[in-house]
């Protein structure tokens, strides 16, 4: 199967904001709000700034090698988990929650993008080595949004009795019988279906964690490609972060200096994350929910627990791994752990690292480059001849369906049917029989510009009867072009946020990855267009 690629330039697809696509194009509006230009001259200097920072590397090692035990790591893998001990060794990370099954195509896209990232930067450093980190967001506990994934047509959605951090959940009864539902559906049989069948199986065994089911798939399916998966709920990492969860529950400094950056964002922007007066969220026993402080008293709601302030501090020290940061907090905790050089993220993750600049300089922490993840749209051979059919390049293909569709109407009515030179002519009349014959009587120019403005209505009627006539005679393209877009962009979305890997890893196989690394932009930048047709074509 042969694999061909083109790019487009992330701001012409349309699916990007205005704040992303000024990000991109390194807009002057925009360059107070982050550190580092995503070019080589930028990396080049968030490298040279990095070294200045210190980690504890033996820690983070420690912490990720006990987590990988009893896996088969591969050669890669293990050698970039040793470097990570050396002080000349930076990490490259992406982040994602676990989603069941991956969830989308973006979470493969964000893992493949930073392994890309890391062997640029390589050769922008040769003195130093650079490591592709996946960060599992395993604290998070927004279930409606991880817990379903799509394969086949069919919607996948556990119903579960657990509740608090989705990565602290268990395979249980009901998501087992959703894996053999799954597994029924799975093929065509061949050595990618039996690579992906045993991966599934072995990754959601009964009582494994959501966060190790994650680490086991992107083990056995990515670890070729020498990425390190971090789960940083850990009471050891937590410690690390405690100076930081001591004041921002007990002495709130955050609220402040993102509602500043924020108000200055959204004197052109919008900005992407809401922020609260205490950032961290209350982590135990299937439980986590927002801390707020009530006539002082800390409050964990939704729950029955209380703290009153000298409990509070006594429950930090000694408990740091109860405290769960938010959106405004976790890029903090995330590059106080790690050497990390960038930080790979979609456009709503690009967006609100905007807003935290200066939290970033309050606490003394690193503030990394921000690099917009590689997007793509994975087309075979079918879908690429119905794009051939519906008329479709690589660049109006990204067109919404109403859209390309209102232009194939206008121009068919251009070229026969159009009433706008009628329109024209209205438009005229309406001064030229008011004047002439207001100069009759007076009152006869209000009559004249109401029977015109009926006249306009009627046309406006047929305009529309027109388009309805035209639209019929170009059934056939029409169908063409919603066939195309219900297969490469569902619901006129990006394929990326709603099919999962599954159905290009059993067509395409481990080169399905490859491909993918192979033509990533490593800046981000392009929007990648991956082609699969037969051989003989």
């Amino acid at each position: 199967m042969a694999c061909q690629v083109s790019y487009v330039p992330v701001q012409e697809t349309g699916y990007f904001s205005k704040l992303v696509n000024d990000y991109v194009r390194e807009d002057r509006d925009l360059s107070s709000f982050y550190a580092f230009e995503i070019n080589d001259a930028g990396l080049k200097k968030a490298i040279a700034a990095r070294k200045e920072f210190k980690t504890d590397r033996d820690l983070l090692h420690s912490v990720i090698k006990e987590q990988y035990e009893g896996l088969e790591l591969s050669e890669a893998v293990t050698e970039n988990l040793e470097r990570l001990r050396t002080a000349n060794t930076f990490t490259v990370c992406s982040a994602h929650q676990p989603n069941l099954m991956t969830g989308y195509l973006y979470f493969i896209y964000k893992i493949i993008h930073s392994v890309k990232l890391a062997k640029h930067l390589k050769a922008l450093d040769t003195a130093s080595d650079f490591v592709p980190v996946f960060y599992i967001g395993s604290e998070d506990n927004d279930f409606d949004e991880l817990g379903h994934f799509r394969f086949a047509g069919k919607v996948f959605d556990w119903k579960t009795d657990q509740r608090g951090a989705v990565g602290m959940m268990t395979v249980d009864e009901p998501l087992a019988r959703l894996i053999k539902e799954l597994s029924a559906l799975l093929g065509p049989s061949g050595v990618s279906e039996k690579q992906l069948r045993s991966t599934i199986a072995k990754a959601y065994q009964a009582g494994n964690s959501i966060a190790r089911a994650t680490r086991i798939l992107i083990n056995d399916l990515l670890g070729f490609l020498g990425v390190l998966v971090l789960d940083a709920n850990d009471a050891r990492l937590k410690r690390q972060f405690l100076p930081v969860i001591r004041e921002e529950v007990l002495r709130p400094k955050a609220f402040e200096i993102v509602k500043q950056d924020s108000d200055r964002l959204n004197e052109v922007y919008k900005a992407q994350a809401f922020f609260r007066p205490i950032n961290f969220f209350y982590l135990k026993d299937g439980l986590r929910e927002r801390i707020e402080l009530v006539h002082d008293e800390y409050v964990v709601l939704n729950s029955e627990i209380r703290f009153s302030p000298a409990e509070m501090a006594a429950e930090i020290e000694d408990h740091p791994e109860r405290f769960s940061p938010n959106v405004i907090l976790r890029g903090l905790y995330q590059e106080s752990i790690l050497p990390d050089i960038a930080f790979i993220g979609g456009g709503s993750e690009v967006a609100y690292w905007m807003q935290l600049k200066g939290l970033f300089q309050h606490y003394q922490v690193f503030y990394p480059a921000v690099v917009l993840r590689q997007s793509a749209v994975v087309l075979d051979q079918k879908t690429i001849e119905t794009q051939e059919k519906a008329g479709l390049d690589d660049r109006t293909m990204f067109t919404h369906t109403a859209e390309l569709v209102q232009e194939l109407v206008s121009a068919e009515k251009d070229a026969a049917w159009s009433l706008s030179d009628y329109f024209a002519t209205l438009e005229n009349w309406k001064s030229e029989l008011a004047d002439k014959y207001a100069k009759l009587d007076k009152n006869l120019q209000g009559s004249v510009l109401s029977a015109l403005a009926k006249a306009e209505a009627q046309f406006n009627i047929l305009d529309k009867k027109i388009n309805r006539s035209i639209k019929k005679g170009l059934e056939l393209r029409v169908d063409r072009i919603q066939n195309f877009k219900d297969h490469a962009f569902p619901n006129d979305s990006l394929q990326e946020r709603y099919e999962t890997f599954l159905p290009h890893y059993l067509n395409y196989g481990q080169s399905f990855f490859e491909d993918l690394y192979q033509h990533t932009d490593p800046f981000g930048k392009q929007f990648l267009v991956l082609k699969y047709q037969n051989n003989d074509e």
